[in-house]
């Protein structure tokens, strides 16, 4: 089982060494920089469980594009203006996100309610098998704080 309180500890005290760790990998980035990440996420993934944690719908919230609302309203059979009345808002870059944490389609399993028609940003999560990670070192930082899996994936990028 995850120790979440424990994982973050762990994360903010790891946070200022990965931040050091990906500004000389943007100064010099590997060829293989996205394999690298690659392999490491099927690897990591491989032994966590996101059923045991899902600390990513208990903490933040995914953007909601138009096409993700319309999609999910679809799914919950409603209007997509009564879905983002109910359960979104404009947060201050203008993205449509959830009013409140956890995740009000999260499970007390930790099971998604509404799997087949979640956010983009949640089927992507956390962002650790893309293209041009280079590109997102930032978000992966943050997301090292939030999801043991991906500080994990970053520790062992750092002790390669």
């Amino acid at each position: 089982m995850i120790n979440l309180p424990q994982h973050r500890q762990r994360a903010l005290q790891e946070k200022k060494a990965n931040k050091k760790f990906f500004s000389k990998l943007k100064a010099r980035p590997p060829r293989d920089l996205d394999e690298q990440f690659h392999e490491l996420h099927e690897e990591v993934f491989r032994e966590v469980d996101c059923l045991e944690c899902a600390n990513c719908c208990k903490t933040t919230s995914p953007i909601f594009r138009d096409v993700d609302i319309t999609r999910l309203a679809l799914h919950l059979r409603q209007r997509p203006a009564d879905l983002v009345e109910q359960h979104l808002h404009l947060d201050g870059d203008g993205d449509y996100v959830l009013n409140t944490a956890p995740c009000p389609f999260l499970g007390p399993d930790n099971y998604c309610s509404v799997y087949p028609a979640r956010p983009k940003a949640c089927r992507e999560y956390p962002h650790t098998d893309r293209k041009n990670m280079l590109q997102i070192l930032p978000l992966t930082l943050r997301n090292t704080i939030v999801c043991p899996a991906v500080a994990e994936i970053v520790r062992r990028l750092r002790d390669v």
